[in-house]
């Protein structure tokens, strides 16, 4: 039979949209498969709305930088006082910059103590404790313009720059994606409850291992994902460390209800050990 009727012929038998459905989805990023649990009500339902910190105090400073997109890239920086080559790239959770993700990256500024600590903001400007309004806000993230945020925040810190990173649940794959576009400057990456890369070719370009951070009750990036993860971070020849807890998706965060201070407690201390050997 000829080549070109037989492709004609599979396209037009039933169960051809579901072949059209599966390639596109294959050619969707781990990130932008993240952003699509925005549109499930199941998941939004999942993110309890935050509390607003009451008092809370920050001593860094909000930053510009040029993105090849010409456009600027904002963050939030906490800059050591003494002149250092290592940073911290922060990437936020599903929320965006909240006083949430700026007390975590104030903690890790005093504890890492000789570490750039930069928040990246891949919602441009926007952040909200409303998690219907962050569903909206996520949804609205472009690949292009978050690696070109990213990519002006790896310029920002110079061509001498040592980086870790670090994030939670959007920013958990975000932080991963982070590690992978600092290139050879990457000496860290921790990826709190975030959706994981799955191209191994892509993995095998990381120059550190991973430090995983995940909730064994987490509906979204649950425990087969996770293994996944494993499985290719095998493939792909990378270290990879895994640390369960038996939480929540989100436990980190002392402003929702599914915190779980006792897992948090013991996630942050193994994220600023783990932070500590790569960066000192």
């Amino acid at each position: 039979m000829n080549r070109y009727l037989l492709i004609l012929l599979v396209f037009l038998l039933p169960g051809a949209s579901s072949v059209k459905k599966s390639v596109s989805c294959c050619g969707t990023s781990a990130t932008e498969q993240f952003a699509k649990l925005g549109s499930i009500p199941e998941f939004v339902a999942s993110h309890p709305n935050p509390a607003p910190l009451k008092a809370a105090t920050f001593e860094g400073e909000d930053i510009h930088f040029a993105t090849a997109d010409g456009k600027e890239g904002h963050a939030y920086a906490f800059k050591t006082k003494a002149k250092s080559n290592k940073f911290l790239l922060v990437i936020h959770d599903y929320f965006g910059i909240t006083d949430y993700t700026k007390t975590e990256s104030q903690n890790l500024f005093h504890d890492l103590k000789d570490v750039n600590v930069i928040d990246l903001d891949l919602y441009d400007n926007k952040s909200t404790l409303n998690r219907d309004t962050a569903a909206m806000f996520m949804q609205q993230v472009t690949q292009a313009r978050a690696i070109s945020i990213i990519n002006g925040a790896i310029a920002f810190a110079g061509p001498k720059a040592k980086i870790g990173t670090i994030g939670w649940c959007f920013g958990g794959g975000w932080s991963l994606q982070t590690a992978l576009l600092a290139g050879t400057h990457t000496e860290a990456c921790v990826v709190y409850y975030g959706m994981p890369e799955k191209d191994i070719a892509r993995l095998k370009n990381l120059h550190s291992d991973v430090l995983g951070i995940f909730a064994d009750r987490d509906k979204w990036i649950n425990k087969s994902v996770v293994e996944e993860f494993s499985k290719n971070m095998s493939a792909a020849g990378k270290t990879l460390t895994i640390k369960h807890y038996d939480a929540d998706h989100g436990f980190g965060n002392p402003t929702t209800a599914q915190h779980d201070a006792v897992a948090a407690k013991d996630a942050y201390k193994n994220a600023v050990t783990y932070l500590k050997s790569r960066l000192g």
